[in-house]
């Protein structure tokens, strides 16, 4: 019966995406360019895409840098989604709607509404970021642009993704804290353990599969962050040095009209997900063996 019921599920699954990966999967090994675009057949090259991609430092240097950003903003996210969750199990109901309500909003925000508004926040010139900065004494950021050099466009978008995020990964947290039993917590305090041991020692490993899954999905969605990087990169960034996976196969398929490399290059894309993805689904596996035993 389990079986069944997941029946719909995989084939919605299968309509949705079996289709796309297949066809992706096939020109990965043809010769698709913009003449085929007008009708001419597709050349078959077996495995020189992959041939080249993997002989292409620049695609390592992309990967790598994909990898580092999606790490990093992933558990900048996690972390300071779990505090507000945190904070708003402990502050009163009006500090909590209020918080709420101020997550809702940035969550809700269209992604291009909200990057215009952080451009002009960033702006060399009338950017209030700047403004602050020099009015603390930090004369150096006068008129700087944060978009030119590599570290401070990544500093930039990293704030951007994590702004967009944290209101998922406070609100799914907020939602598996409000499930632990209140009245472990209280013999625990019965017993002397400190406030910083019963959320070591109980919260924490009750919500752990929550966390578990929240951050898989976090690395997951970073790692494929498009919208900011493109945005920034057309508003100032130099692309060649702040491409990501999902900008760089962008520019190489539509780009540059070589689609069949930019269909190779989703592939690793999805390796990378499956095998950063591994640790995590092996660990929720473990534990759900252990629940059930």
């Amino acid at each position: 019966m389990p079986y069944v019921l997941l029946v719909p599920a995989l084939a919605v699954l299968l309509a949705a995406l079996g289709y796309p990966l297949f066809r992706q999967a096939v020109m990965s090994f043809q010769e698709y360019g913009l003449a085929q675009q007008f009708g001419q057949p597709p050349e078959w090259v077996g495995v020189d895409n992959y041939t080249r991609l993997l002989s292409d430092s620049y695609l390592w240097t992309v990967i790598a840098r994909s990898i580092a950003f999606c790490l990093l903003v992933a558990a900048t996210t996690m972390v300071i989604g779990t505090a507000l969750a945190v904070l708003m199990t402990v502050v009163s109901r009006g500090v909590r709607l209020a918080l709420q309500i101020s997550l809702l909003l940035a969550w809700a925000m269209p992604h291009l509404a909200s990057l215009t508004v952080w451009q002009w926040l960033f702006d060399a010139q009338y950017g209030i970021v700047n403004w602050l900065l020099t009015s603390i004494g930090l004369d150096g950021f006068a008129g700087h642009s944060w978009l030119i050099e590599p570290l401070s466009f990544f500093i930039v978008a990293g704030v951007v993704v994590v702004w967009m995020s944290v209101p998922f990964v406070a609100f799914a947290v907020y939602a598996g804290l409000m499930q632990v039993p209140v009245e472990l917590e209280e013999a625990a305090a019965i017993d002397g353990a400190s406030a910083r041991a019963r959320f070591r020692l109980i919260t924490v490993p009750l919500v752990k599969p929550v966390l578990l899954i929240v951050g898989l999905l976090q690395i997951i969605w970073d790692l494929k962050v498009f919208t900011q990087i493109f945005v920034l990169q057309d508003a100032g960034g130099v692309t060649r040095e702040t491409n990501l996976i999902g900008t760089y196969i962008y520019r190489l398929g539509l780009g540059e009209g070589q689609f069949g490399l930019a269909a190779a290059a989703s592939w690793f894309v999805l390796l990378i997900t499956v095998g950063l993805s591994l640790y995590y689904v092996r660990v929720l596996i473990r534990d759900d063996e252990e629940l059930t035993r």
